[in-house]
């Protein structure tokens, strides 16, 4: 699994924010109204990648343009977050978000014809 997410992201990498910005409206609208298909779950995470792309590389830019500053001379300080209200959660936090929450079920019975 986590072979398969690296070539994706190494394939995301590779294509051109340009590019893909040209087909954030049409994803936005197909997803913006929602229906229970496989091609609007194709579309989500097509829009998904395309927002993906787009935080990459402003979160890179944000920080070669603190490290730029730092070469300068200029005195920066690094924040203590990864990016403005973006927060790594330890792994204990992230399997208690995981949990499947209890749902009140029946069993329905298979009635022959």
């Amino acid at each position: 699994m986590e072979k398969l997410l690296v070539r994706l992201a190494r394939q995301l990498d590779d294509m051109d924010e340009a590019s893909l910005m040209s087909l954030w409206s049409k994803y936005a609208a197909i997803v913006d109204r929602f229906e229970p298909t496989k091609r609007w779950e194709e579309s989500a995470l097509i829009f998904s990648l395309i927002q993906a792309k787009r935080w990459k590389n402003q979160l890179f830019n944000y920080y070669w343009a603190l490290q730029s500053r730092l070469h300068d001379g200029t005195p920066v300080e690094f924040p203590e977050k990864l990016a403005p209200d973006f927060q790594l959660e330890s792994a204990t936090e992230a399997a208690d978000s995981v949990k499947p929450e209890k749902v009140a079920c029946r069993v329905l019975p298979f009635k022959k014809i």
